[in-house]
């Protein structure tokens, strides 16, 4: 049997295991927070990057466009994975999803730590450099019910083409069975245990209770 680690102190040892692994890409440990959208990718990576220090998170969003869901691989490649390897900054350019183009570049030191959260952040192309991949484990109706509740009615078509692009990623490239972490929030925070494609490593409670409205 494992203790379960005091929650003031939970999300400081995740951050600690974080902190012991080896760099992944280039001096970056690189890691990947994955889930279905709405699922609670970018409020746990914040949480994670407070715990570690302010580390840096890159959300996929800003990669993505509304031709190309998931066709950013190599855009990803070339501005982050490339310099990140030799030790430079990354430079990316933002999609804006209201103008619909690209905003002025920006850059993305190489910290120890840098985290990359969305949809596809563990695809194959990317689970090479990625020291940890973190899969958000809330079923894909669950998650999709509250991203639309989340974002109103307005951007049901939105939704409607997403979740069919969503359900066709993930059949062709998925991700959950080749995490190391698996993170369920739960009322009093976030429980975490080792995933499909881990050794065991520690499991704990994570819990962060000031703010438990639905995430991105």
């Amino acid at each position: 049997m494992h203790s379960t680690p005091r929650p003031d102190t939970a999300v400081t040892q995740l951050a600690a295991l974080t902190r012991e692994l080896p760099p992944s890409c280039g001096p970056v440990r690189l890691i990947g927070v994955d889930g279905h959208a709405g699922s609670g990718k970018s409020t746990f990576a914040a949480r994670l990057a407070q715990a570690l220090g302010g580390a840096p998170v890159l959300h996929l969003d800003d990669l993505a466009t509304h031709e190309e869901f998931f066709g950013w691989t190599d855009r990803f490649r070339r501005q982050v994975l490339d310099p990140f390897a030799l030790g430079e900054a990354a430079r990316y350019d933002p999609y804006d999803w209201h103008l619909r183009r690209f905003g002025d570049a920006r850059a993305l030191e190489p910290a120890p730590v840098v985290l990359i959260e969305g949809v596809g952040a563990g695809r194959r192309a990317l689970r090479p450099s990625l020291a940890l991949l973190v899969w958000m484990e809330l079923d894909a109706e669950a998650s999709w019910g509250r991203g639309r509740r989340r974002d109103g009615i307005g951007l049901s078509a939105f939704w409607d083409d997403w979740t069919a692009a969503e359900m066709c990623h993930f059949a062709e490239d998925p991700s959950r069975p080749f995490a190391d972490t698996l993170v369920r929030q739960v009322q009093e925070g976030y429980e975490w245990f080792p995933g499909p494609d881990s050794a065991p490593r520690a499991d704990g409670f994570l819990t962060h209770r000031d703010d438990l409205t639905p995430p991105h």
